[in-house]
C-alpha cells in the first residue's frame, strides 16, 4: 500500500515538472518568411562629376598700355578671330615709323660700302691701292649688311607689338564679363582681361574608384555611347546622353581614384562650365539576388539576415550588400536563390530562436 501511494506520488511530481517546464519555453516568434529568388537587374551608379570646358583661355595682353575699345558684349558667343580688345597703339606706332626709318639709314649705308668694296677691288685689280684698305672696304660691308638685317629684325619686333594692340579671339565660344573696361592700364602677361571657353560640347570630370578601372576601360574601349552615362541635376536629367572619352593617367595615391571624364553635346547651351552635377552610369547584374532591406540586421558594421531552418529554427548569417534599390538591396555574397528568410518580425529574433510564420 505504501509503495502505491509513492508511485503515485512520483507520477504526478514528474507531469507538474514537465507542464512547469513546458509553461517555461519561450513562444514560438510571429514572423512572416518570403523565398529569395534571382533576377536580372539594371541600376544606375552615381558619381559627383563636375562640368569643365574642353578649351578654356585666359586672355591677357601681350604689350602693356591703357585699354581703348571693349567690343563684344558680356557672355556673348565670339568667333574665332574676332576683336575683343583694343590697347592705346600710338606709342607702338611711332615706335613701328622710327624702325622703319632707321631701316632706310641702314639700306642707305648699305649702298655705300657696297660702292665702296666694289671702287676699292676694281683699283686693287691695278694695283692702285694697298689690300689693307680693301679688306676695310668688305669689313665695313659687312657690318653695314648686318646693320640691315639688325633694322628689319627691329622692325619685326614693333610690327608684333602694334598687332599685339588688338586683342582677338583665340577660338569660337563664350567670352564671360570683362574684367577691365575702357581706360584702364593693363600689363603685358599679367592682366587678365576675360576668359573665353568652348560651349559646342562640354566634358564632366567624376572620379572612380580603382577597383572599376577595368570596367570604365572596357567601355572606353568599345565606345559605349547610349543612355549608360547619364548627367543630372537634383531631379532633373540632361536630355542627352555622355560618351566616355578618356580615364586619367594615373590613380591618386591619396584617395585611391582616377579622374575619368566624360563629353556631353551642347547644342541647347543648357550646361555651363563650373556646374556641379550626378553622374549615372548604368550597370546590371545577371542573376542577382535582391532581398527587402528591413531583412537585414547590422552588428558592429557587419549585416545579417535570419534563415530559419525546417525546424522552423532561425540562424543568423552573414551576407555583403551591394547596391540599394529603392526598398531593396542586392546581396552580393551570402544568400542563394531558393532560400528563405525572415522579413518581418526580426527584431524580437536571436539565434536559434524559434518561429511561427503568418505568411
Amino acid at each position: 500500500m505504501a509503495a502505491t501511494l509513492l508511485l503515485a506520488l512520483t507520477s504526478c511530481d514528474k507531469k507538474d515538472g514537465q507542464q512547469q517546464a513546458a509553461s517555461q519555453a519561450p513562444a514560438p516568434v510571429a514572423v512572416t518568411v518570403t523565398t529569395t529568388q534571382k533576377v536580372d537587374v539594371a541600376y544606375y551608379d552615381e558619381y559627383p562629376g563636375t562640368v569643365i570646358a574642353l578649351d578654356e583661355v585666359e586672355l591677357r595682353p601681350q604689350v602693356s598700355g591703357f585699354i581703348t575699345g571693349v567690343h563684344f558684349k558680356d557672355g556673348s558667343r565670339v568667333n574665332k578671330g574676332q576683336l575683343l580688345y583694343t590697347i592705346d597703339s600710338q606709342l607702338y606706332s611711332a615706335n613701328f615709323d622710327q624702325a622703319q626709318a632707321n631701316l632706310k639709314v641702314q639700306e642707305a649705308n648699305l649702298v655705300k660700302a657696297q660702292k665702296d668694296a666694289d671702287r676699292y677691288h676694281q683699283l686693287a685689280e691695278h694695283d692702285a691701292v694697298a689690300k689693307q684698305l680693301v679688306d676695310n672696304a668688305d669689313a665695313a660691308l659687312e657690318v653695314a649688311k648686318s646693320q640691315v638685317e639688325a633694322a628689319r629684325s627691329g622692325i619685326q619686333a614693333v610690327q608684333t607689338n602694334v598687332r599685339y594692340t588688338r586683342v582677338v579671339a583665340p577660338f569660337t565660344g563664350l567670352i564671360g564679363i570683362s574684367l577691365v573696361k575702357v581706360g584702364a592700364a593693363v600689363t603685358a602677361g599679367q592682366t587678365i582681361l576675360n576668359t573665353v571657353s568652348t560651349d559646342n560640347n562640354l566634358a564632366v570630370d567624376f572620379n572612380v574608384d580603382q577597383k572599376e578601372i577595368f570596367r570604365f576601360a572596357n567601355m572606353l574601349n568599345n565606345q559605349v555611347q547610349d543612355s549608360t552615362f547619364q548627367l543630372a541635376f537634383t531631379s532633373e536629367v540632361y536630355p542627352h546622353p555622355g560618351k566616355l572619352t578618356l580615364i586619367d593617367r594615373a590613380v591618386s595615391p591619396t584617395t585611391g581614384t582616377i579622374k575619368t571624364r566624360l563629353v556631353f553635346p551642347n547644342s541647347d547651351g543648357l550646361l555651363r562650365s563650373g556646374m556641379n552635377g550626378t553622374v549615372k552610369v548604368r550597370n546590371q547584374s545577371a542573376d542577382a539576388v535582391i532581398i527587402p532591406h528591413k531583412a537585414i540586421t547590422e552588428q558592429l558594421g557587419e549585416f545579417f539576415v535570419y534563415v530559419p531552418n525546417d525546424s522552423n529554427i532561425v540562424t543568423q548569417r552573414q551576407v555583403v550588400l551591394g547596391r540599394t534599390m529603392g526598398e531593396n538591396v542586392i546581396i552580393r555574397n551570402g544568400l542563394n536563390g531558393g532560400e528563405k528568410i525572415v522579413v518581418e518580425g526580426i527584431q524580437n529574433l536571436r539565434e536559434g530562436s524559434l518561429i511561427r510564420t503568418d505568411n
